[in-house]
């Protein structure tokens, strides 16, 4: 994928690796959201709007997959590519790579409502956010599209052995 908005880089901290001498699941979803972060505050929708103006995101749904492993001080490079919107909603795909060797560790797929932090309820983006929004998606229209957007978690009818037994 060639992402229009690329994060911060990144590098595995000590604190990440987990027994399996690699960095652990949690800490993965842990950099998507921090890089996350910097696609809000490009957006105008990051903590200061959340302070000033009462609105933020909910994550909805996450999807991650889990490509090849990260090990202690690999540099980390996320790309976010907007894949949909709607007045409430943002859908986005994003990528996590080896920041020097390039391949391809993670992807994670999130879909993400805007809330009324006073009511602590869905909410339409105002017109200022939805222009920022659009031009995002604009942006992105054209990008490729991930295979792992849209993937559905199970183990393939030919594989299950519960299919079998029914």
């Amino acid at each position: 994928m060639t992402t229009a908005f690329i994060c911060p880089r990144r590098v595995v901290e000590p604190a990440w690796i987990d027994y399996n001498g690699h960095m652990n699941m949690a800490y993965y979803n842990l950099v998507f959201d921090q890089a996350l972060d910097a696609v809000f505050d490009h957006l105008g929708i990051g903590a200061e709007y959340v302070r000033t103006r009462g609105g933020s995101f909910f994550t909805v749904e996450i999807h991650v997959h889990y490509l090849d492993e990260l090990a202690l001080g690999d540099p980390i490079s996320v790309g976010f590519q907007l894949l949909d919107w709607d007045d409430k909603r943002l859908h986005f795909f994003a990528e996590m790579h080896h920041g020097t060797e390039g391949f391809l560790a993670a992807t994670s797929e999130q879909l993400l409502l805007h809330v009324d932090m006073a009511s602590r309820k869905a909410a339409p983006f105002p017109a200022d956010v939805a222009s920022n929004v659009d031009a995002l998606m604009r942006a992105h229209h054209d990008l490729p599209r991930s295979e792992r957007v849209g993937h559905v978690i199970g183990i393939p009818p030919e594989k299950s052995r519960a299919r079998r037994r029914a």
